[in-house]
């Protein structure tokens, strides 16, 4: 009873915490991401005050933010819209993997952590946080820009290719071999595959099967169901996080809509429990040895992205400006590299890449909506700048040609 009456104090404290971090943030218009992470590191391992009793009912709500976080991201996209964009955009998804996660790998490699770390933060840098640059489009106004379409569509090839890239990640920090591997990246791309078929051709009944005017069995039979192919895909070594996702895009018309609205508020309580749950398995005494590499890599790689969506936008045929928008709001990262780290540091891989991964997040998570506001005017301004100053270069050259002539 008292080991009961322990963990509600705990757990209740924990979600108070985090209802106020979530309001401060709002007031002054930022993520509360960084705010979860923190505290979690306040209340972990090395921390001012580490939990007991609730630690094991975080680390289930954990693992139910995230299925949730990919869940609510395939609700967003039917199969159709998956299809075009992916037809249309995958030059900008190539561009994009190239530029963003070869320096996570080049660094993983530097730093002496092997191959298997060197793909996982690959994946850290690589994919950009849909959460933190939605809100940002919407505070900024720009959600009707025409570089948006192109901003939405990296972020959606990202999306798509996590299906691919977590069964690869689940089996290797399992320690797989390459045929328990390729078997297992086999399921999933068949799982996706057969999910996109079905959503296309048999969308209508299946949203309509689980469909339904009460909100509490639509409810029930959607978050039930999520979460039992969530299980059955951790079952089969490809990743509870991608079972969810197949089953979001399934889904579709007013029961994809309906169940949106639901689940929304679930997914923002198990998305913070998530993000507390992997601060509080970082030691705040393990960020300092890595914040330099991380301030280097999260340098690198926001130029990378902000080179991504000038890339993307131009091949759009948007203005320079927009180009520059685009780059700008894609530097964000946030809760899918967290993700991606927490499957590493959960088997054990390497004792540095948590903290890393941590540092590197609240960087960006920071700096992203910084990045949006301000990469276009501070471009704009610099090319004024530079014209300015070719100006009379350019007519010196001018006289002295014309003088030439003259002689």
């Amino acid at each position: 009873m008292h080991s009961s009456a322990v963990l509600l104090i705990e757990f209740g404290s924990i979600i108070l915490g985090l209802g106020l971090l979530g309001r401060f943030a709002a007031r002054f218009q930022f993520s509360p991401i960084p705010l979860y992470l923190l505290a979690g590191l306040a209340f972990g391992e090395g921390g001012l005050l580490p939990l007991g009793a609730s630690e094991e009912f975080v680390a289930i709500g954990a693992e139910i933010g995230v299925i949730l976080l990919l869940l609510m991201l395939g609700l967003e996209y039917t199969a159709s819209d998956l299809v075009s964009n992916l037809k249309a955009h995958y030059p900008s998804g190539l561009v994009d993997c190239a530029l963003n996660a070869v320096p996570g790998a080049a660094a993983a490699l530097l730093l002496g952590w092997g191959p298997v770390a060197a793909v996982v933060l690959a994946g850290v840098t690589w994919i950009s946080s849909s959460g933190v640059i939605a809100k940002v489009l919407g505070d900024l106004g720009r959600v009707g820009n025409r570089e948006t379409p192109v901003i939405l569509s990296v972020l959606v090839l990202e999306d798509l290719a996590m299906a691919v890239y977590l069964p690869i990640i689940t089996a290797l920090v399992a320690g797989a071999g390459l045929a328990a591997g390729s078997v297992t990246l086999a399921v999933a791309l068949g799982a996706a595959g057969l999910v996109l078929f079905a959503a296309v051709r048999y969308g209508r009944v299946i949203s309509r099967f689980v469909s339904s005017d009460d909100p509490e069995k639509l409810l029930l039979v959607v978050l039930g169901l999520t979460i039992l192919v969530a299980g059955v895909a951790q079952q089969l070594q490809v990743s509870a996080a991608v079972g969810a996702f197949l089953v979001g895009i399934a889904l579709s018309g007013e029961a994809a809509e309906g169940a949106h609205t639901l689940l929304s508020p679930l997914r923002d309580l198990f998305a913070a429990v998530f993000f507390v749950f992997f601060g509080l398995h970082t030691d705040p005494a393990s960020i300092p040895p890595v914040l330099l590499p991380a301030l280097a890599l999260a340098v690198v790689t926001a130029g990378t992205k902000i080179a991504t969506g000038y890339w993307a936008a131009r091949r759009a045929g948007i203005s320079v400006k927009g180009r520059w928008r685009a780059g700008g709001a894609l530097v964000a990262r946030g809760e899918f590299s967290i993700v991606i780290a927490g499957l590493a540091v959960t088997a054990g891989i390497e004792p540095s890449l948590g903290p890393l991964a941590t540092a590197y997040v609240l960087i960006l998570v920071v700096l992203g909506p910084l990045t949006a506001r301000y990469t276009e005017p501070l471009a704009t301004r610099w090319a004024r700048h530079r014209d300015a100053r070719r100006g009379p270069a350019r007519e010196a050259t001018e006289v002295r040609a014309e003088s030439r002539v003259g002689d």
